[in-house]
């Protein structure tokens, strides 16, 4: 189960005010709003969650990188679970032109909102029940999402990646390494609802039998 790192660039590039993110809003109120997953949380105002989440390409190079480094073919089949807007999928259709891609997203709005050339193949769902059969896909993903589960969905959501890849597999947490960046996390999180150490990343994907690797962000 390596650490390969895609994202930690994109994710370093963002400004962030901790501490302005506590005391300029009723954070609690903030959070409410933003575990909807509508669109205060994607196009909304910045306390809410991304302040407007649009493309803009940044996610070209990831899927880039994650193509040549996994050596997917041209017409790898591809799942992103939490896919937000499709962005990711929509740059892997560029990279890959043949490829067919998924994607799983609880958020009604961001599927409604999403990239239009892709829209067709995201669908409603959760990471702890993917409504695919068994080894459907050469690469799963899954992008700064499950962090928002709950402790107890955690297992079955490694164990439901694991059933239905048959190929690469490969998920991004959000994260601490110390004190420091765990107070930066718990000031900046909105929807987060797993804390954990990388370590402890670790135990729950081995103790679920995740065999893909993984990655993560943190709030330095």
């Amino acid at each position: 189960m390596p650490y390969v790192d895609f994202i930690s660039k994109l994710s370093n590039s963002i400004k962030r005010d901790y501490v302005a993110r506590v005391v300029s809003h009723d954070k609690a109120k903030c959070s409410e709003i933003a575990t909807q997953y509508g669109k205060d949380y994607w196009d909304g105002e910045r306390q809410y969650g991304y302040g407007g989440y649009r493309y803009d390409g940044r996610w070209n190079s990831v899927a880039r990188a994650m193509a040549k480094h996994y050596g997917l073919k041209a017409d790898a089949r591809i799942l992103d679970i939490g896919c937000g807007k499709g962005y990711l999928l929509y740059e892997f259709t560029q990279v890959l032109p043949q490829c067919a891609v998924a994607g799983l997203d609880i958020s009604a709005y961001a599927l409604e909102n999403a990239k239009e050339e892709v829209k067709p193949f995201l669908s409603p769902g959760s990471a702890v029940k993917l409504p695919y059969p068994d080894k459907s896909f050469d690469f799963v993903i899954s992008v700064i999402t499950l962090h928002n589960l709950y402790n107890y969905e955690l297992r079955q959501a490694f164990q439901e990646i694991e059933r239905v890849g048959r190929g690469a597999k490969h998920v991004i947490v959000e994260t601490y390494r110390n004190e420091r960046e765990k107070a930066n996390l718990l000031y900046w999180q909105l929807t987060c609802r797993s804390f954990y150490t990388p370590k402890e990343w670790e135990w729950f994907m081995k103790d679920s039998g995740y065999t893909g690797d993984f990655s993560y962000i943190v709030f330095e």
